[in-house]
């Protein structure tokens, strides 16, 4: 079962109280929960790919911390974002790994 996330409130709930509700109970409640559909880890790749083919960088440390406590490995990630440099650009593949080796360690 995915962690109850609360980080909508924790940074938005007092600006923006109906973004953090539906980004902690829809998005990460009811979305994330659904495992028998997809494992967290299949939904952490594709969440961490999706971020970087978007060039989100500023998501992508948190989101590869989730996906690293949903089993995601050093091996996986180096070989997930190698892929993805052929599709999405040298560039994103570049900083993307810069993030993901603070993540996971040289």
């Amino acid at each position: 079962m995915a962690k109850k996330q609360t980080a909508g409130r924790d940074n938005l709930g007092e600006f923006a109280p109906k973004f953090a509700e539906l980004n902690d109970d829809v998005l990460f409640g009811e979305v994330w929960s659904r495992e028998a559909e997809l494992s967290a880890h299949q939904r952490s790749l594709i969440t961490i790919s999706a971020l970087i083919s978007a060039g989100s960088f500023e998501q992508l440390p948190a989101h590869l911390k989730i996906g690293k406590s949903n089993g995601i490995t050093k091996d996986e990630i180096s070989e997930v974002i190698t892929h993805l440099a052929f599709y999405v650009g040298w560039p994103k593949a570049w900083s993307a790994f810069g993030i993901a080796k603070e993540v996971f360690g040289n």
